[in-house]
């Protein structure tokens, strides 16, 4: 924190702080919209943690779809708890965040949201590997592999929220420093710059373009593959068991990405903030509430591990 305070300095930034203003101005929302959020925030919080409990209590789920699976709730998780209690502050009284703070939570929500990307790229993979080659799936999707592809994930996080953050630390901050968001984002800090923010928005560009449009084609390929070898099933019960799997994690992409490319491929950062905040709030709250419902507890392999989980707790 401190050392981005100095880095502040050293630019020429005259803000030490921001003010968030939240969702809305309206009062008469504030107490509904805070209970909404705050409900949200705990399922998603139960959620998420119970899902990476059961899967690391169960042998039998120690597969890879599980493996990303738990990664997946662990990421939720974590950009959730930067994102949302932050926002519920926002809702009684004035949110005022430091320069620190804010270049920090920035940080974590790129790093977090990038790595949520390509988790979602290699579920969409192992569906197809399963679906499409399943006599190679144990070779195919070895433990290497699935270790792999999530520290791969990772690595591209970092590189990324590295990337927006150190763009970020250059820019001078010398006059208005409230931010018409709920949260510290890129779109919203670059409005508040009185310096140039071309070489920002080139960052954006490639970065959010390579996390966005590189998963996107490779699920868009999986997927096209896997639909092909599904109609080749001739079992009713097996292309059903299928498509059901498919849909549940393009219900999830389409959700995720859908919003983050709206937020993020507009042609001008001059767009409506309302619009901003909205589709926002469905890639960074309402998604890590509902990931844990669509791929997990319309699964019977885990709601059979649920049951035999509460079964050992209630017996003596």
């Amino acid at each position: 924190m401190e050392l981005m305070g100095r880095m502040a300095s050293g630019n020429g930034s005259s803000v030490t702080e921001f003010v968030l203003l939240g969702l809305t101005q309206q009062p008469e929302l504030q107490l509904p919209l805070f209970l909404l959020f705050l409900g949200i925030y705990v399922v998603s919080m139960l959620g998420n943690l119970g899902l990476m409990a059961l899967i690391g209590l169960n042998p039998h789920l120690h597969t890879p779809m599980y493996y990303f699976l738990f990664n997946l709730s662990f990421t939720d998780f974590c950009y959730s708890s930067v994102i949302t209690p932050q926002m519920l502050v926002s809702f009684v009284k004035q949110n005022i965040i430091t320069y620190g703070e804010c270049m920090a939570q920035l940080f974590f929500f790129a790093f977090f949201v990038i790595n949520e990307c390509f988790i979602l790229t290699s579920m969409a993979y192992d569906r197809y590997v399963a679906i499409c080659k399943p006599l190679l799936y144990r070779v195919t999707m070895s433990h290497q592999v699935c270790l792999m592809l999530i520290v791969g994930g990772y690595m591209i996080g970092f590189t990324g929220a590295m990337a927006h953050t150190a763009c970020m630390l250059r820019l001078n901050f010398c006059d208005s420093n409230v931010i018409n968001h709920y949260m510290c984002d890129i779109p919203p800090l670059l409005k508040l710059s009185c310096t140039s923010t071309t070489l920002n928005e080139l960052v954006v560009f490639i970065v959010v373009g390579v996390s966005i449009i590189v998963p996107n084609l490779t699920i868009f390929i999986s997927y096209s593959l896997i639909l092909f070898n599904i109609f080749l099933i001739r079992s009713t019960k097996g292309r059903s068991k299928a498509l059901s799997t498919c849909s549940s994690h393009i219900i999830a992409v389409s959700l995720f990405f859908g919003s983050a490319a709206f937020m993020y491929f507009k042609s001008s950062p001059t767009g409506s903030e309302d619009e901003d905040k909205v589709s926002t709030v469905f890639y960074t709250i309402v998604g890590p509430m509902m990931n844990p419902f669509i791929y997990s507890f319309r699964n019977k392999d885990v709601q059979m591990a649920l049951n035999k989980t509460l079964k050992k707790k209630m017996l003596p």
